[in-house]
């Protein structure tokens, strides 16, 4: 008798622990699919993770970008992004917040997420994504109070 061959079930997104500063862990978001929150309190001004990932080219981003759904593509700089989706650390889940409560820093042609206030245990890293005016509108779902209606920055 001839076995069904079963298909490979896709590993659940996860942090990669030697780029994190601190106990954390990757889970569905009420934002949008998968969301990285804190397993302990973060203190205020501390480097969170790294976000890392394939150093692609800007011709090779765009490429990337219309063929997928979902994209992971940091701008380190005017001619490299970095691609979270290939070697990523657990980082390209962190969703956008127009209220974020975490920042991006480039310090040394590495991505560093850094607090912007005390995140307790259980809560959600969010980052403003602040994608330009010239790039497509994503509509936001972040849910904060002030929230812009967009990812995209306005006036």
């Amino acid at each position: 008798m001839a076995r069904k061959k079963q298909a490979a079930q896709p590993l659940a997104p996860s942090i990669v622990e030697k780029y994190a500063c601190f106990r954390l862990a990757v889970r569905p978001s009420a934002i949008h699919r998968w969301g990285v929150f804190a397993e302990e309190l973060i203190p205020k001004r501390r480097k969170i993770m790294e976000y890392t990932g394939e150093r692609c080219s800007r011709r090779e981003t765009k490429r990337r970008v219309f063929e997928r759904e979902f994209n992971y593509m940091f701008t380190l700089n005017s001619y490299w992004c970095i691609d979270g989706s290939t070697g990523g650390s657990g980082a390209e889940y962190v969703n956008h917040c127009c209220e974020p409560n975490i920042e991006a820093r480039i310090v040394k042609e590495h991505i560093l997420y850094l607090s912007l206030r005390d995140i307790e245990p259980g809560e959600e890293l969010t980052i403003d994504y602040r994608f330009g005016k010239d790039v497509e509108i994503v509509l936001c779902g972040c849910g904060a109070a002030k929230c812009r209606g967009t990812i995209n920055l306005l006036e």
